[in-house]
This record gives C-alpha cells, structure tokens and sequence, in this order.
C-alpha cells in the first residue's frame, strides 16, 4: 500500500507538518558583533520589527501574520542576579500563573515553555562570562497554531549560540 501510495503522487505526509515545512524555508541569521550570541530563524515566517541602534542588544520579530513574536537579545547582568534568582523573576514578571510543560533548569542556562491564556511560550536563558552576561530568546505564539510553531521551536533551538562578547572571552 505504501509503495502504491508513493506511485500515484499521494502524500502520506500529515497537513501540519506540510505546513510546517512550508514555513521553515529562506533561513536568516541574527549575530550580534557586541555580545557574540547568533541564532537562524525562517525568514519566510518572521520580519524584523526593529532595526536601529539597539540591534546589538536584540531583535524582535514577529510573524508575516502578526500572531507570534521571536525575541532574541543579550544584556549586562547588572544586578548580578544569580541563575536561580533570575528565573524566579522571569516566571513572576513576564509568566505569573502559566502552565508549564517543560522547564528544565542546568548550571548555566533554562527553559521555560508553557501556556499563558491563549499564548504559548518558549524561552531560553543562558548566563555567560560568570553570569555577567544574560542570553535569551523567546518565541510567543498562538496555542491554536502550536502544531506548526512547536516544530519552528524545534528548528530554531540548534541554530542558537549565546554570546561572550566581541572576541568570545567575555571582553
């Protein structure tokens, strides 16, 4: 059945994922020469909103349709926050009362990914240079369109590489 599938043309492939693929096409990268961090993302899906003197420091994209938002920057930790203080303020500031479905925590970096209202979220925190460096990117997007922007998520994640300054020793 399979082999007279694949004869006759049909697609055995589900719609979501056809749609998905659809969308992770003409790929763009975002590096930030002050902070070192670099991240793709489909550039059939996203346009940058700003551009600017504060391109250094981050971006953010939203979606040709206006539903989803890619963030992506890097800053001082100036109040030298340690790892764990910074997540608290995180969930309490921009997720106060969402379900979280994955939030794993390692020594230098977590995730937070849940639903809040009818948005889901997923970010990613990296502390660089001894924590003196704070790495994100987050991708807000509708929970009805999950099936095609958990598989962006998916994509993005591998192409993301914090940053540690111009040289990458945390100059």
């Amino acid at each position: 059945m399979l082999l007279a599938a694949l004869l006759a043309g049909v697609s055995l492939i589900a719609p979501e994922a056809l749609a998905a693929r659809e969308k992770l096409k003409n790929w763009e990268t975002i590096q930030s020469d002050r902070h070192g961090f670099m991240i793709a993302y489909p550039g059939s899906v996203f346009t940058s909103r700003n551009s600017g003197p504060n391109d250094e420091d981050g971006r953010v994209l939203v979606s040709r349709d206006g539903g989803a938002r890619l963030i992506v920057g890097a800053f001082p930790n100036d109040a030298e926050a340690s790892l764990a203080e910074y997540r608290a303020q995180l969930l309490s500031d921009n997720y106060s009362g969402a379900d979280l479905d994955y939030a794993p925590v390692k020594k230098r970096s977590f995730i937070i990914s849940g639903t809040r209202g009818d948005m889901h979220f997923y970010e990613r925190v990296s502390f660089t240079c001894g924590g003196r460096l704070i790495n994100s990117w987050a991708l807000l997007y509708p929970v009805s369109e999950r099936h095609i922007y958990d598989r962006i998520v998916e994509a993005i994640a591998p192409t993301y590489s914090p940053g540690a300054g111009r040289t990458g020793q945390c100059d």
